[in-house]
């Protein structure tokens, strides 16, 4: 083996590690909101359940306003400076976690929770698409499995790390809080419940602070796609990134397919606890969805593309994410919130393969196509608001089922068509 050979599988290896890091940080922040949704429900005091899906609303609505500025700061910056300058942004989210907890104020919460998207659209911005060219574009569904695992394993990890501390015998504490008839004595319980976000998001902080100073120094090669793909007599024949209506149609797809895996996974706390289940059980139900997410990103790295496609798999995780919400209507009890959970099979094999199907032949306009592919996160602050109005006019489990289905729907159409317009 040459030494230049060695070189580039060196530069592989610690790109695709750099970047599996970073995976992990994804989950571990995005997959918070699920015990963050109940946990600000009580301690804020908050009416309705529309008023704790803001907590995805104001996280997942960063992405839109901030995916295309993020492609112009890497393009100033490069990538490597760019995911480090991002994990500083969300180190800054999360330190304002400490104002918003001693003010017990939803706004400031809320505050804390788009800075931290904001940073993560930038990171998104810049990994994705980095994993996605890194190697062949017919095996970026493999790598972006990969990078699936270790952000379902932070997914799974951060609900019940987080769920322990915030909301730890969270049922007795709603019910002192139910039962409280002094208003000063009110006050003192959620104002000590407030307070138990402070260290865990502190102890993020420096973190993040740590990991952006590990990745500024690391020998993270940059890619320069504005050079290497110019040469696409396709993509140079064209002047405009709206001139791929595939691209748009998969932005949609993102917009979709993001909502439903917010719903399954951040939702199915409060679908469970309006089936009856106590808050001290529904806090964990986030980490059912994440883990069968993670069997999901198992099945894909072996399946594709060896025994299945990209376009395949995303076809039969659609028709199967109609069958598991379906399904989950039709029961009660435990088995209605299986198969909710069960949701994240369906959704493992969707962005993996939404995402370079969206990105495939843009050339020289790739980083911002990724940008516009990564403004369709915005689904997760959308469609959760939609089922909470739903919710308000008919049975909730109908309103979960009349939300999901045309998302799955949708993905379906993508996958068969979609990707090929244009």
């Amino acid at each position: 083996m040459s030494s230049s050979t060695t070189q580039k599988a060196g530069n592989y290896f610690t790109s695709m590690l750099i970047i599996g890091v970073l995976f992990f940080i994804f989950g571990f922040v995005t997959w918070l909101n699920g015990t963050l949704i109940p946990f600000l429900k009580l301690a804020c005091e908050l009416k309705t359940d529309t008023q704790a899906f803001f907590v995805t609303s104001a996280f997942y609505m960063a992405y839109f306003f901030l995916a295309i500025p993020s492609s112009g700061i890497l393009q100033r910056t490069g990538f490597k400076n760019g995911m480090a300058l991002g994990l500083l942004v969300m180190a800054v989210g999360s330190l304002i976690f400490i104002p918003a907890a001693t003010a017990r104020n939803f706004a400031l919460f809320l505050t804390g929770l788009f800075v931290q998207g904001a940073g993560l659209s930038l990171l998104q911005t810049a990994s994705n698409p980095y994993i996605s060219i890194i190697g062949p574009i017919e095996s970026a569904a493999q790598r972006i499995s990969f990078m699936g695992i270790c952000n379902k394993i932070a997914g799974a990890l951060s609900p019940l790390i987080l769920g322990a501390i915030v909301l730890k015998n969270a049922s007795k504490l709603e019910a002192d809080v139910v039962a409280a008839t002094d208003p000063l004595q009110k006050a003192a319980l959620l104002d000590e419940l407030a307070q138990r976000v402070i260290m865990p998001y502190a102890v993020m902080a420096v973190i993040l602070v740590l990991l952006a100073l590990w990745i500024r120094r690391s020998a993270l090669p940059d890619i320069d796609m504005d050079s290497e793909e110019t040469t696409d007599t396709k993509s140079s024949s064209k002047s405009s990134v709206f001139q791929y209506p595939h691209l748009l149609l998969g932005a949609l797809c993102i917009f979709t397919y993001v909502g439903a895996e917010v719903m399954a996974g951040d939702v199915i706390g409060t679908y469970g606890k309006n089936l009856g289940f106590s808050l001290d059980q529904a806090k964990y139900f986030t980490s059912f969805t994440l883990i069968s997410m993670l069997i999901g990103y198992v099945i894909g790295i072996v399946a594709i593309p060896k025994y299945i496609s990209q376009e395949s798999s995303l076809k039969y995780a659609a028709i199967l994410g109609v069958i598991f919400t379906v399904a989950a209507f039709l029961t009660k009890g435990q088995t209605s919130v299986t198969f909710i959970a069960l949701l994240g099979l369906a959704n493992a094999p969707m962005w993996p393969a939404i995402f370079p199907l969206g990105i495939n032949g843009l050339g020289k306009f790739t980083k911002i196509g990724s940008a516009i592919m990564i403004m369709g996160i915005a689904g997760g602050a959308i469609i959760p608001l939609i089922y909470g109005e739903l919710s308000k006019s008919m049975d909730f489990q109908l309103a979960f089922m009349v939300t999901m289905v045309p998302c799955y729907l949708y993905v379906l159409y993508f996958a068969m068509r979609g990707h090929r317009v244009g």
